[in-house]
């Protein structure tokens, strides 16, 4: 069933009501909409909830009733007038969400250790004795995804140097040279390996997860979606099988779990994202060899499937040259700068400022406008893991 523009479904709004924010056209609301739910959402990696308080709160700000400041101060004063409040570290959750939140809506980011530590002093003031501390001793966690075994974590005394060394290496690597699979797994092993080195005695997925999304947008990316939100407990057991050995049971490290989380994150794709997946004994042998006897069918199915998809997709292009339906309040001169377009790139094919340039034979502002009344109209989307500036036609949107 198609939708007219500005009819309002009921299962666009899930369970969440900061969903609805992330999905806002307006960009300062979408933005701080996005800040509060990942805020929120990642108090899940430490098994901690949020009060309604806080939630109340953040969607003052979202609307623009109160400042990202007085949020913080407004949560943190809550605590302090009645300690009996602090229910099952609720308090924890409420203040590092704000102050989650903050950071995520600043622009301010260097990628080096300090920037690391300063996070977790700043997250975790007041909450830990030793926030912004390299913690002095050795630790091991007992995980459920792997039956109760730990990840070996990084020596205490050495927590400094490995920090030192990764952001180096990474600073160094040359993303330039690489296509967007291979970054992918790149991210992966170097998210992984940080945070293996456990650098504090706790919080450390929060600091690493903070830290990781405000690198992400220095090289580029666009994160303001829901997946941290809805899929933190995920991230941080992706992280566990990314870093644990036991060769005595044919258990060896993987960033399969991670790469889909990232594919999921800065490719918009919908890999499925289950933490039962990731538990070492998921897969029995006597199932892995008959699902490989499966794929060798569903390989050949996949060859036909493809032909038909090449085949329905071209169908679907000539489909859309005769129903391509736009609001009546376009100019004719727009309405057919936008058909050139979409006849141009269909659904698969991303372009940017320039292309629109190009294909229409238009200078830079005009151009910049057009791109700007297709997002308004929700005909365009902005393209993840492409940089800034790129986009694709939207499929519900169009026809």
């Amino acid at each position: 069933m198609k939708m007219r523009r500005g009819e309002i479904r009921m299962d666009y709004i899930k369970k969440d009501p900061f969903e609805e924010y992330i999905k806002q056209t307006e960009p300062e609301k979408r933005e701080l909409g996005y800040a509060w739910y990942t805020a929120i959402g990642l108090q899940a990696v430490d098994g901690l909830s949020t009060s309604k308080y806080l939630k109340d709160t953040a969607k003052e700000n979202i609307e623009g009733k109160i400042t990202l400041k007085e949020a913080e101060r407004l949560i943190e004063g809550y605590y302090e007038e009645a300690s009996e409040r602090d229910v099952d570290r609720r308090r924890e959750a409420d203040i590092v969400s704000a102050r989650i939140a903050a950071i995520l809506s600043e622009n301010a980011f260097t990628f080096s250790v300090p920037q690391y530590i300063g996070i977790h002093r700043r997250l975790f003031h007041g909450i830990y004795l030793h926030a912004g501390k390299i913690r002095n001793y050795n630790i091991s966690k007992k995980e459920w995804i792997l039956d109760g075994e730990s990840v070996h974590y990084g020596n205490s005394l050495e927590i400094r140097e490995l920090l030192e060394y990764d952001i180096r290496m990474e600073k160094e690597y040359a993303y330039q040279l690489i296509d967007m699979k291979e970054i992918i797994q790149h991210l992966a092993k170097f998210i992984s390996g940080l945070w293996q080195i456990h650098a504090f005695e706790e919080g450390n997925t929060r600091t690493t997860a903070v830290f990781f999304i405000q690198y992400l947008r220095t090289i580029g990316f666009d994160v303001t979606n829901d997946i941290f939100a809805e899929h933190a407990w995920y991230f941080r057991n992706a992280l566990v099988r990314a870093d644990y050995n036991d060769f005595s049971k044919d258990i060896r490290e993987t960033t399969e779990y991670l790469e889909s989380f990232l594919r999921n994150l800065l490719l918009d794709e919908s890999n499925e994202l289950k933490n039962r997946y990731m538990h070492v004994r998921w897969r029995e042998k006597k199932q892995d060899i008959e699902e490989k006897k499966q794929d060798i069918q569903s390989e050949k199915q996949d060859v036909e499937e493809k032909k038909q998809d090449i085949q329905s997709e071209k169908q679907d292009i000539e489909e859309k040259k005769q129903n391509l339906v736009l609001t009546e309040k376009l100019s004719n001169k727009t309405r057919q700068h936008i058909t050139d377009l979409f006849l141009k790139f269909g659904y698969e094919k991303f372009f940017g400022r320039t292309e629109v340039m190009n294909i229409l034979g238009i200078t830079a502002s005009p151009a910049s406008m057009l791109i700007k009344r297709m997002l308004e109209l929700q005909l365009i989307y902005p393209m993840k893991g492409k940089g800034k500036g790129k986009y694709l036609f939207r499929r519900e949107s169009i026809g």
